[in-house]
């Protein structure tokens, strides 16, 4: 009989926060953040462990949360016409996922399921909203690299798609 998948919480921010700003601060999204700054971050994140399987969140639903990856990897699929999930990217360390329905309220544009097992940086939408209050600095500093980040993988896909209508 197989097990089912599991998301483990690890620790808060705040009781797991020397392990956890490291981890973070190794991530590209955040690498080059001041180590205050990781701190201050910190207080708002929650740690995770997830097994392979484990769906994060489906495509369709609000989205409530951002994760980021610090170790392990999250594969991405969206719904074809036939209503058959296809793999459109896998999302690896340091990488992040659910930013978009965080910043505008979208529901899910697709669903993320753990590839293997895998630890997780989540940043709630109320966490986000108490950082945007309570350290605005810092809130603006993320939502400029969310921005650039959507950015790039704007600029990814549109190359994609112009190779593709080109063939």
């Amino acid at each position: 009989m197989s097990e089912t998948p599991t998301l483990r919480l690890i620790s808060t921010g705040k009781t797991f926060k020397g392990k956890l700003c490291e981890m973070v601060d190794s991530t590209q999204m955040f690498g080059y953040f001041d180590w205050h700054h990781i701190e201050d971050l910190c207080d708002y994140l929650e740690a995770y462990e997830a097994d392979e399987g484990v769906v994060l969140f489906r495509e369709g639903e609000p989205g409530n949360y951002m994760c980021l990856i610090i170790d392990g990897s999250v594969d991405i699929l969206k719904e074809d016409s036939q209503e058959t999930n296809k793999s459109v990217s896998i999302v690896g360390r340091g990488k992040t996922l659910g930013e978009m329905s965080i910043i505008d309220g979208q529901p899910r544009s697709a669903t993320a399921v753990v590839a293997e097992p895998t630890t997780l940086a989540i940043l709630t939408k109320a966490n986000f909203q108490r950082l945007i209050q309570e350290k605005p600095a810092l809130a603006a500093q993320i939502m400029l690299r969310i921005a650039s980040l959507l950015s790039q993988r704007l600029r990814v896909t549109s190359g994609v798609l112009v190779d593709y209508l080109d063939n």
